[in-house]
């Protein structure tokens, strides 16, 4: 994670080997993943479709046939990158003629057919719900010339039995659900995902033991607002418990929450069972009454406030992180002093943050982008630098403490050192002593020191 500012919308190179694939040599996929993690499961679906129907998926742009952008729309900039991106790739169409480039996800979604302009280099446009169809547009394409879109929303299609081809590792993605009702004004997600709609409780639960047999060890569940998830009689505490028990071992973590669904029942629940991480992620957006009004959030802080305080009382280690939007429609420098208080009272593990982007189809876009962009950029350096001292000193809480850690694999920083997780989602950096064979493993961590975004330890023992 970058620092304080926790960016989950920052491009993700997404890749999975495949090798009941491998043969083919003349249908190579590469994907690039740009997002939220709901992005990078869809790549992972994506690539299980095309693996069925015998396309070898690669990590190497230059090697492949087909390139295909798993686009986000949540902010202007990241469409931005798409174009950006888009203008790279002309001089890779140029040298090769026959190079399909696909844009697919929520960009597809949004601006549909203005993305297959004359100029544009792109081939086909496919949304979240069309992701089957990929295979024979490219057929199309190949035999008939003939550009291919697919946008229509679905109010059934959830992928539930496709097989994703995941990237070899120790975490995994695993959608549950897919879509939005919230329709909360500032947002495209309803219009770009469609309704909400869910997995059954089963299959879920299945694929969870199915991960953990493959050698995973931590799987977080997805959707829009996993809050509002429904099998049958089946609510999303229900699931949580069915996972829970399929695979004991597993570390399971679930993202995002909405605060008008969150329950006692779904609190208790992760305090019940040891392998539901203690970590809740739980968007607030902002700390005034007024805004979230204006928002459409349907709780007030009030609200928000007694669901925190049970949190911590039913789950007293837990970590809380939160999203803020600074800089929505008419916010004064009142309502961004009360977020900042929210922020104190509540004491955030951390953060994601972002300036507000006026999105078009939204509601929010008819109120009007009023907030001067130098005011949005200072009340953010505010939110920043207020989480960093704030994640900085829960942090060195830690010193001195013991924890359980899954290591994941070589820092990205030096190969001396390994980084996992603890239970509460928090980075942590363990010297290799060695050997790097303790990836996927579960050990014991005795933190030294800590700094704003990790903490650093040592390994006492394997567990």
């Amino acid at each position: 994670m970058k620092d304080t500012v926790l960016d989950k919308y920052i491009p993700i190179g997404t890749f999975a080997d495949s090798p009941q694939y491998t043969n083919n040599t003349e249908k190579k996929l590469y994907v690039e993943t740009y997002g939220c993690q709901m992005n990078f499961a869809d790549t992972e679906i994506v690539n299980g479709i095309m693996g069925k129907n015998g396309y070898d998926v690669t990590e190497n742009i230059d090697d492949s046939a087909i390139i295909l952008l798993n686009t986000c729309s949540i902010r202007e900039n990241a469409e931005y990158r798409i174009y950006q991106r888009l203008n790279e790739l002309k001089k890779l169409k140029k040298q090769n003629s026959k190079l399909i480039i696909g844009i697919i996800g929520c960009m597809a979604e949004r601006l549909k057919r203005g993305l297959m302009t004359k100029k544009s280099v792109v081939d086909l446009v496919l949304g979240p719900d069309e992701y089957r169809k990929l295979p024979s547009l490219i057929d199309n394409l190949v035999d008939n010339g003939e550009k291919g879109i697919a946008v229509r929303l679905s109010r059934v299609e959830t992928y539930e039995d496709v097989i994703p081809i995941r990237k070899e590792g120790v975490s995994a993605w695993l959608s549950v659900m897919r879509g939005c009702d919230k329709f909360c004004t500032y947002c495209v997600v309803p219009y770009t995902r469609g309704r909400e709609r869910s997995r059954e409780l089963e299959g879920v639960a299945n694929e969870v033991r199915k991960l953990w047999d493959e050698g995973f060890r931590d799987v977080t569940l997805l959707g829009q607002n996993v809050n509002s998830y429904q099998s049958g009689d089946n609510d999303f505490a229900d699931l949580l418990k069915a996972c829970a028990i399929a695979a004991p071992e597993m570390r399971i973590r679930f993202t995002t929450s909405h605060p008008h669904d969150l329950s006692m029942k779904l609190i208790e629940t992760i305090a019940e069972y040891d392998n539901l991480c203690n970590y809740i992620h739980l968007p607030v957006q902002s700390g005034s009454n007024r805004i979230l009004d204006l928002m459409k959030r349907e709780y007030t802080i009030d609200h928000y406030l007694s669901i925190m305080n049970n949190i911590k009382r039913i789950i007293p280690d837990v970590t809380l992180s939160t999203d803020i939007i600074t800089g929505f429609c008419t916010e004064t420098e009142d309502d961004h002093k009360m977020t900042l208080d929210v922020m104190r009272e509540v004491k955030y593990d951390g953060a994601y943050m972002f300036k507000y982007s006026p999105r078009e189809k939204t509601k929010a876009w008819d109120m009007g982008d009023d907030i001067d962009e130098e005011i949005k950029t200072r009340r953010l350096v505010d939110i920043v630098e207020l989480q960093r001292d704030i994640s900085e000193e829960k942090n060195k809480e830690t010193v001195g403490n013991i924890y359980d850690v899954v290591i994941e694999g070589l820092s990205k920083k030096s190969d001396k050192m390994l980084f996992g997780r603890t239970d509460g989602n928090k980075t942590v950096i363990v010297p290799v002593n060695g050997s790097a064979s303790m990836t996927g493993e579960k050990v014991k961590v005795k933190i030294n020191r800590a700094n704003s975004a990790t903490l650093f330890g040592e390994v006492i023992h394997s567990i």
